[in-house]
């Protein structure tokens, strides 16, 4: 962490309960606080620190927003505005929502629940963890933040075990006097909930308003025209262990202290309650301009609706009991008045909706068919037309009351389920997305960068998996279950069952995937185990139900054990499959309510193989089974319903004989969703969890953060596709880290040799951008392409004085090219009629102790001309000069490393787009007069360069006129025959190079034509 010191709260504490797992896991008793620190990397054998100092994980998008749950704006600065994702962190903008930047990303945790701007003090911003809702999928937090420089460094506080933080207020005038609403565990009981109140800038705090261990404080608001007047909102509600699981009970109500929260009344009068109508969560507001005037949101069974109380919360009275105006309330429940009108009452739903008659009559402000679910309302108090909204697609921004929004489409947050990768090229990374839909979108660009142009939906709903099919990228099947033919765009339900029956149970997200060994056997999960060679036309059930047909309630169901929500059914599912690698006959499971079951006859029968430490509802999140042994398997065991946030990760050599726990290096509070081995070393694992991504070099028995420049984010599911690693995370969107060669290389012995030079991965030759146009702004939203070229990564124990350099050899062992620390790096500034920020800055290699990741960029030297430009289609911070140099071949190649004595070699292939038809011949066409161009330009440039008189220095630098040159260069002196030979050999080699292509026979013509004048000089 880079911002602030991690401060111990005076108010923490931890709730000890029944362990959901024994033996090896710390039995009994666990901590269910989120751990701030991560492990230490650089401790004696960390192998991270020596191999991946300069790797860097690249967001790739969709940038479509997530679920947002903390909006405020900022009344003093216009323009400004603060959001947090409730599992993608802090984001500000200062242009009305245009850009969007996060500011959180060095923290422990990205789940966000609350964000609150001191109105004295607009540098002064609280901001509380955890989502601060009931729902399957939340994200937990780990207290209370402050920043007091807008957002640039943060402090972390208190209330680290409240796990969920929905709403924070500051006094008005006094930004240390705060008051913060935490709803606890949402799984458990714990005292650390309730509201709370600090007077010294969240250092400490004072629980002001309590019940019990199972009820919390889910809102709070201030009377704007005497802040001592609190308004507090409790809520009794729980998760259970299993899907859907809901507990409710009587300790749900609204509060009003006139103390500044020291003392409290109930002010109920008039609304439902919990022995009548089932009670369950309150939104409350104050009309700013009439104090007096209080509107709430209610859920209920019976008389729920739109609440309004004209005496300061003594007495209410339905308003509104449309279904529309309050729908969900336990997902929402926001209302909001207008600051200067108390008629326009507006309300956050499936739609927002707005009043401005008091609340008797609504209609829509903001919606779509399907919902785009609103969580938060922030209206400016100086300019009322101006409202940020908080929505589950992400938040938008009017300024005109309504009649126009930004875009939720430039705020990477979406919250991915799961993450598969297909076969094209270049592959596509896919998942259903969160409220959303789904996505497959290219792991690279052809623009330069990856846009809206690189993504689609896919037809697979929010919470599926998505299974392209191996043999044909076009196909695409997902969620229970569809397919759906990229082609056509039309999509077909295919599922196992297509109308459901009792025997038949499924939940939010049903595993779906084709086995690794027979690329046309598909299977599916739900209660049972389903197998499809047709593409869905026909399935066939090879397993019988293998969920738990009863079961033990979980200890930290507590008081509601006995409830009938609690029973004991047979409702699990499930929830992972791991097919072998090895054995097509051998395929794991393991479910939602703790069991893992595996087959060695391809499903004719099955063996319970279940770890003896599993408790019921410890859900089986992901399973891996070895690539090398088909008696090897993996389970990334998630207890976060049980209220146990410990990590758990299991390993089995012998069939499911026996296990072994493996999650040492995972702090507390990591709780893991998925584990996987990679295909080409043995023993080297990767895991998420929901703030980290992991590594073990020896088969799980110690783990190392690889976090490197990812933001703590949750790390839902992770496929590692060729040598890249590839993460689905549930509120930032796609991540690649490119080239994990180096893990693969990396041991004991490289952290104690002087030089290192890994061998490096396959290189495509891959045109950095085909686009022929004037780019896109240069601030649309983009996800990033992977490096341009060859990766060349290497270590140095320590720096060196003497120069490094990098050579590549062709297999000839001739000079392609050469990069040296010593060569000069010119800085970037604006170029003719080319702003700076488009231009790709110079690199070259580090003389620095620590392991560097240099990129050669698949061409020889730039060619000798007078003038350099740019091409039109430019990508942001990454547009290269031209005329580059010949494009070099597929084949093998040398890089070697030179560091003062030490000289270092090892082989690079170098491969053709596989997309590109061109024959090898064709190619080889091209490279002959590619380079013989090079050469006669280089000739000629030297012969003009000798002539006597003025003349055009080399420079990499300055436009052709008129911006549009192509690189090819200007023709200098104009009349003189040399320079404007020199400028047609530019021009014919800019044909030639364009693209890979076998060259035209007019174009062959005119370069021979103009050799031969080269030739006489």
């Amino acid at each position: 962490m880079t911002a602030g010191r991690v401060l111990v709260s005076t108010l923490s504490c931890f709730l000890i309960a029944q362990g959901a797992l024994d033996g090896p896991a710390k039995a009994g008793r666990h901590d269910t606080r989120l751990a701030d620190a991560q492990p230490n990397t650089s401790a004696p054998g960390a192998l991270v620190p020596v191999c991946c100092a300069e790797m860097r994980y690249r967001m790739i998008g969709p940038h479509r927003g997530g679920r947002t749950k903390a909006a405020a704006g900022v009344p003093s600065q216009p323009g400004v505005f603060y959001i947090g994702a409730t599992n993608g962190g802090v984001w500000k903008t200062t242009d009305y929502g245009r850009i969007w930047t996060p500011i959180f990303d060095n923290q422990p945790t990205g789940s966000i629940g609350a964000i609150a701007v001191a109105p004295s003090d607009p540098h002064i911003i609280y901001v509380g963890s955890g989502e601060g809702l009931q729902r399957p999928d939340l994200s937990t937090g780990n207290g209370i933040y402050k920043s007091t420089d807008a957002g640039k460094t943060w402090t972390h506080l208190g209330l680290r075990d409240g796990q969920q933080i929905p709403q924070i207020v500051i006094h008005p005038k006094d930004p240390n006097r705060l008051w913060v609403a935490v709803l606890g565990h949402p799984y458990g009981p714990n005292p650390e909930r309730g509201l709370f109140r600090s007077t010294d800038g969240a250092r400490t705090f004072q629980k002001v308003l309590y019940k019990d261990e199972n009820v919390g404080a889910v809102d709070v608001v201030l009377d704007p025209s005497n802040p001592d007047i609190v308004y507090a909102v409790l809520w009794e509600a729980r998760q259970g262990p299993w899907e859907n699981g809901d507990f409710r009970g009587p300790g749900s109500g609204v509060y009003k202290s006139t103390d500044g929260g020291t003392t409290w009344t109930p002010i109920n009068k008039g609304l439902p309650t919990f022995e009548e109508d089932r009670l369950g969560r309150i939104g409350i507001t104050v009309a700013p301009s009439q104090p007096k005037c209080l509107f709430a949101t209610v859920e209920a069974t019976r008389n729920a609706g739109l609440y309004r109380s004209d005496d300061a919360g003594e007495s209410w009275s339905l308003i509104n009991g449309d279904p529309r105006v309050t729908n969900r309330a336990s997902d929402f429940a926001e209302v909001k008045v207008h600051p200067k009108n108390p008629d326009i009452v507006f309300t956050g739903s499936i739609v927002t909706w707005k009043s401005t008659d008091g609340g008797k009559i609504f209609n829509a402000l903001r919606g779509a068919p399907g919902g785009d679910d609103y969580h938060r309302l922030w209206i400016d108090p100086n300019n009322p037309d101006v409202i940020l909204i908080a929505s589950d697609q992400g938040a938008i921004i009017t300024v005109n009351g309504g009649q126009s929004w930004s875009s939720w489409y430039n705020q990477p947050t979406a919250q991915m389920y799961h993450v598969t990768t297909d076969n094209a090229f270049p592959y596509r990374v896919c998942s259903g997305q969160q409220e959303s839909g789904s996505v497959c979108i290219q792991s690279r660009g052809d623009d330069g960068r990856i846009t809206f142009r690189e993504w689609h939906p896919v037809a697979v709903e929010e919470y599926g998996y998505v299974a392209p099919d191996p043999l044909d990228p076009d196909i695409v099947y997902g969620g229970k279950v569809s397919r759906y033919d990229r082609r056509t765009g039309q999509h077909q339900n295919v599922a196992p069952v297509p109308i459901g029956r009792a025997d038949y149970r499924v939940i939010r997200t049903m595993p779906i995937l084709f086995s690794p060994i027979d690329p046309k056997t598909l299977y599916f999960a739900s209660n049972t185990l389903w197998k499809t060679t047709t593409g869905g036309q026909s399935w066939t059930q090879i397993s019988p139900d293998l969920t738990r047909e009863t079961w033990e309630v979980p200890a930290n169901v507590g008081k509601y054990r006995d409830t009938p929500e609690a029973r004991p059914t047979r409702r699990g599912v499930i929830y992972t499959i791991a097919p072998s690698h090895v054995d097509i006959n051998t395929i794991w499971v393991g479910t939602d309510d703790g069991l893992i079951h595996v087959t060695r006859d391809g499903g004719k029968t099955w063996s319970n193989v279940t770890p003896p430490d599993l408790k019921p509802w410890a859900k089986v999140s992901i399973m891996d089974a070895s690539h090398s042994d088909a008696g090897t398997a993996y389970a990334a065991v998630n207890t976060f319903r049980l209220d146990d946030l410990r990590p758990h990760i299991y390993r089995t050599r012998d069939g499911g004989k026996t296990w072994t726990h493996i999650a040492t290096g995972i702090p507390d509070g990591g709780t893991v969703n998925v584990v996987r081995e990679d295909p080409k070393r043995h023993g080297l694992l990767f895991a998420g969890t929901e703030q980290n991504v992991y590594v073990s070099f020896d088969d799980g028995e110690r783990w190392e953060s690889l976090r490197l420049n990812m933001p703590a984010i949750s790390i839902r599911d992770l496929v590692i596709k060729d040598d890249d690693l590839v993460l689905g995370t549930h509120g930032r969107s796609f991540w690649i880290l490119d080239d994990i060669t180096p893990l693969r290389q990396v041991d004991a012995k490289t952290a104690t040799t002087d030089v290192v030079l890994f061998k490096p991965q396959d290189a495509w030759r891959y045109r950095w951008s085909t686009y022929t146009d004037t780019p896109l702004p240069p601030d649309e939203p983009a996800g990033e392409n992977p490096p341009d070229g060859a990766i060349i990564d290497y270590r140095l124990r320590s720096a060196s004085s003497a120069p490094v350099t990098i050579e590549i050899l062709d297999g000839g062992g001739k000079l392609v090219r050469r990069y040296s620390s010593e060569d000069p790096v010119e800085p970037i500034a604006d170029e003719g009629n080319v702003p700076r920020y488009w231009i790709r800055p110079t690199r070259v290699p580090s003389k620095a102790a620590g392991m560097h990741r240099f990129v050669w960029d698949l061409h020889y030297p730039p060619p000798k001309a007078f003038t350099f430009s740019f091409p039109i289609s430019a990508t942001p911070r990454d547009t290269w000069r031209e005329p580059r140099g010949p494009w070099a071949m597929p084949g093998t190649y040398t890089v070697k490393l030179t560091v003062g004595s030490v000289t270092l070699t090892q082989p690079l292939v170098v491969k053709m787009d596989p997309r590109v038809k061109t024959p090898a011949a064709g190619l080889a066409q091209q490279f002959t007069l590619s380079t013989r161009l090079y050469d006669a330009i280089g000739k000629v440039y030297d012969a003009i360069q000798k002539q006597p008189g003025p003349s055009t220095s080399l420079r990499a630098g300055g436009a052709a006129p008129g911006g549009r040159g192509g690189g090819r260069g200007g023709r200098g002196g104009g009349g003189d025959s040399l320079r404007t030979l020199h400028a047609q050999l530019l021009q014919i080699y800019g044909v030639i190079q364009t693209c890979d292509c076998e060259p035209t026979t007019q174009a062959v013509a005119a370069t021979e034509d103009l050799l031969k004048q080269a030739a006489e000089i």
